[in-house]
C-alpha cells in the first residue's frame, strides 16, 4: 500500500519527481527573457539612431555595452554560482534585467541608454550559467544532456518573440513603452522565482542524488585555463554565435530591409527563421550525438552547412522570399549544433564547477561579440556614401554586404578549432 500522502502527488506523479522541471522551466524562462532583451535593438534601430542621434558606429557601440558588462560579469556569475545561493543570485540577476530595462525606456541621453543597457548585460550573464548549475544540480547525470537541449529552445523561442510581437509592439506602442512592459515582466519573473524555486539543500528528499558540494578553490580554476580544449570550445563558441548574434541581435533586420525592400516588421519576420532554424537545429543535432568524437563531428558538420547559408545569405539577395527564408532556418538549424560546446565542456572538467566552465565558455559570445557589432557598424560607416533617409544615415545593399563578411570568416575559423579539437582527443594519453 502507497503510504506516501495524496497530497504529495499530481495527476500520479510525485511532487518531488514535478519540482525539478518546475525549477528548470522558471530557469529557462530566465533564457527566454534574456534573449528578448538580448534581441530589442534590432527591431528599433531607426528610432534609436534618430533618438541618440548616433551612426552606425554609435549605434553598434551602444549595443555592444551590453557585450562589455556581460563578458566581464560572465568571470564572476559562474564561481558565484558554484558557491552561493543559486536562488538568490538568480533572482537578483532577473530583477537587475527588469529593472535596467526600466530604465533604458525612461533615459534622454546616450550615456545613461549605455549604462542601462550594461546592466542588461550583467543580469543576463547568469541566465546560461543558472540553468546549467539547475540541471546539474536537479537532474541525474543521465538527464543533464537531454534537459541542457531545452536551453537553446527557449532562447530562441525568446529572441523570436524578439523580433515579430517586439516588432509589432514597437511599431503600435514606441520603443520606451515596449521596454517599460518588458521590464514589468522581469520584475514579475524576479517575484516568482524567488517565490518558487528553493536551494537544492533545503530539498531533503533529493539530496541522495545531488553531487556533493564542493567550494571551488584557485587551484580548480586554474585547472579549468590549464586545459587547452576549454579554450577551443571557447574559442569556438564565440565565432560560431557572433553571426547568429549579429543578424538576430542588430544588423541583420536593416539589412533585410534594404537587400530587399522590406518593412521593419517584415524582416523581423525573417529573422525569426533563423531563431526557429536554431531551436529545431539544437535538440536534433544533440539527439544524433553520441560520445565527444561524435559530437565534434556533428558540430563539424552543423558548422559546415552555416557557413554555406550564411554566404548565401548575404550575397544571394535575388532568392525568392519564401526559398531566402528556408535559407535562414537551415542556417539557423546549422548552428544548432553549437549547443554541443557546453555539454563537451562539462563532459571534459569537473561536473561539480558546472558553472564556472559554463562561464568561461559563454565569455566568448561576449567577448567577440562586443567587438564585433560596433566594428560592422564602423564599416559601414566608411562605406557610407553619404545618403540620410529621415534624419537616419541610410546603408545600401553593398554596404551591408562588405560589412557583414567578417562572419563567413568567424565561421571558417570555427571549423578549425573543431577539427584541432577533434585530432586532440584521438591523441595517445600519457
Amino acid at each position: 500500500m502507497n503510504s506516501e500522502p495524496t497530497a504529495k502527488k499530481l495527476f500520479g506523479i510525485s511532487i518531488n519527481q514535478l519540482y525539478p522541471w518546475l525549477v528548470i522551466g522558471l530557469c529557462a524562462l530566465f533564457a527566454f527573457y534574456k534573449y528578448i532583451l538580448y534581441v530589442s535593438p534590432s527591431v528599433m534601430t531607426t528610432d534609436l539612431m534618430h533618438q541618440f542621434h548616433v551612426n552606425g558606429a554609435g549605434l553598434g557601440n551602444l549595443a555592444a555595452t551590453y557585450f562589455y558588462a556581460y563578458l566581464i560579469a560572465q568571470l564572476f556569475a559562474g564561481p558565484l554560482l558554484d558557491r552561493y545561493s543559486p536562488r538568490f543570485l538568480t533572482t537578483g540577476a532577473i530583477a537587475i534585467c527588469g529593472l535596467a530595462a526600466l530604465a533604458f525606456a525612461s533615459t534622454e541621453t546616450l550615456l545613461t541608454a549605455g549604462f542601462s543597457r550594461a546592466f542588461i548585460g550583467i543580469g543576463t550573464a547568469f541566465a546560461t550559467v543558472s540553468y546549467m548549475k539547475m540541471s546539474v544540480l536537479w537532474f541525474r547525470p543521465n538527464q543533464v544532456a537531454f534537459v541542457d537541449g531545452f536551453l537553446g529552445t527557449a532562447a530562441m523561442v525568446g529572441a523570436m518573440c524578439g523580433q515579430i510581437p517586439l516588432a509589432f509592439l514597437v511599431a503600435h506602442t514606441g520603443w520606451r513603452m515596449s521596454l517599460i512592459y518588458c521590464g514589468i515582466f522581469g520584475i514579475v519573473l524576479a517575484v516568482v522565482f524567488l517565490f518558487f524555486v528553493k536551494d537544492k539543500k533545503t530539498t531533503e528528499t533529493m539530496l541522495a542524488t545531488a553531487p556533493k558540494h564542493t567550494m571551488i578553490k584557485l587551484s580548480d580554476i586554474t585547472e579549468i585555463l590549464k586545459n587547452k580544449k576549454n579554450w577551443l570550445l571557447t574559442l569556438y563558441s564565440g565565432l560560431a554565435f557572433t553571426p547568429i548574434a549579429v543578424l538576430g541581435g542588430l544588423w541583420g533586420n536593416p539589412f533585410f530591409e534594404a537587400a530587399h525592400h522590406l518593412t521593419s516588421t517584415q524582416a523581423a519576420s525573417l529573422t525569426t527563421c533563423i531563431f526557429l532554424g536554431f531551436a529545431v537545429g539544437g535538440p536534433v543535432f544533440g539527439y544524433f550525438a553520441g560520445d565527444i568524437p561524435q559530437r565534434i563531428r556533428i558540430s563539424i558538420i552543423g558548422t559546415g552547412l552555416a557557413l554555406l547559408t550564411l554566404l548565401l545569405i548575404i550575397f544571394a539577395i535575388h532568392l525568392p522570399l519564401w526559398l531566402f527564408a528556408f535559407v535562414l532556418f537551415v542556417f539557423g538549424m546549422g548552428m544548432g549544433s553549437y549547443m554541443s560546446c557546453f555539454s563537451l565542456a562539462k563532459e571534459l572538467n569537473k561536473i561539480g564547477f558546472a558553472g564556472t566552465i559554463v562561464a568561461l565558455i559563454n565569455t566568448g559570445d561576449a567577448l567577440f561579440g562586443s567587438f564585433t557589432e560596433p566594428l560592422i557598424g564602423k564599416i559601414l560607416d566608411v562605406f557610407w556614401q553619404g545618403k540620410i533617409v529621415n534624419g537616419v544615415h541610410y546603408f545600401s545593399t553593398e554596404n551591408y554586404q562588405a560589412a557583414l563578411l567578417i562572419l563567413p570568416v568567424y565561421l571558417v575559423i570555427a571549423l578549425v578549432c573543431l577539427v584541432v579539437l577533434g585530432r586532440m582527443e584521438h591523441e595517445p594519453v600519457g
